[in-house]
């Protein structure tokens, strides 16, 4: 009998983890990473508040919002520090379990490979704004959203480019680099402040994605749905104690 007890308790667990559901903010959502999270979260049955810079251009976010009443689509440029707020306001008092921070401007064919005496300093600009930057002002808007909800997690995708450990040792990718160790640098200092919140900030590195067929190339390269899914398998496990924490899509701890 008591057997039988343990095992109808451990499955009732199971299933209420399988079942857990709650909303999420996904920023650059209409493509990649960002739309394959819209697409898995909202088959469990989250609530997913998906935003994107061009709503009216994002075909396959709006057909799956189509399809799915919880799916809303909303206008969000992480560099239009106004609009961030307009949109936090309005979702005042909205409880958000998830602030997925998606949104990047990765390297181009054009800039990847430039050294020194070709670095575009405006591109660099630009990589702050959108990498680093906006997604800690996306932050600060919807902390208190983050605050009311369960969960309590924000999450920054971050990347191996922003380890001096883990990433290419070569004299590449300099703007997109530089951003991402200063996304990793901004949450890593906000989690000795959401630690007495009881919010739980982690960076996560998804693996080498083939977003696009020129990605695809690389050996090791990931399917997207195959590193989302994995990702979500962490997201899942994760603990306050996991606060502070860059971790990648099988869980483990990535150097700094």
């Amino acid at each position: 009998m008591k057997h039988l007890l343990l095992i109808c308790l451990l499955l009732g667990a199971t299933a209420a983890a399988a079942t857990d559901t709650g909303t999420v903010l996904i920023t650059g959502a209409n493509r990649g990473i960002g739309l394959e999270f819209v697409r898995q979260l909202a088959a469990r049955d989250w609530r997913v508040i998906a935003t994107t810079r061009r709503p009216a251009a994002a075909d396959e976010l709006n057909a799956l919002a189509t399809a799915d009443p919880d799916i809303i689509v909303e206008y969000l440029d992480v560099t239009d520090h106004q609009g961030i707020d307009a949109l936090a306001a309005k979702y005042l008092d909205q409880p958000i379990d998830i602030l997925l921070l998606n949104a990047a401007m990765g390297p181009t064919p054009q800039t990847a490979g430039a050294r020194l005496a070709k670095l575009d300093f405006d591109v660099a600009t630009k990589s702050f704004a959108v990498n680093s930057i906006g997604p800690m002002k996306v932050t600060q808007a919807f902390m208190p959203n983050v605050a009311l909800s369960e969960r309590k997690l924000v999450l920054a995708m971050s990347s191996d480019s922003g380890s001096f450990v883990a990433g290419s040792q070569a004299p590449v990718l300099f703007h997109y680099k530089a951003s991402k160790a200063a996304l990793n640098m901004y949450f890593h200092t906000l989690h000795f402040e959401t630690r007495r919140t009881g919010v739980t900030v982690v960076m996560l590195h998804p693996g080498l994605v083939g977003t696009n067929p020129g990605l695809m190339r690389f050996p090791g390269a990931l399917k997207t749905a195959d590193s989302v899914g994995q990702l979500l398998t962490v997201i899942d496990g994760l603990t306050p104690a996991d606060n502070g924490r860059f971790i990648n899509y099988l869980g483990e701890s990535m150097p700094w």
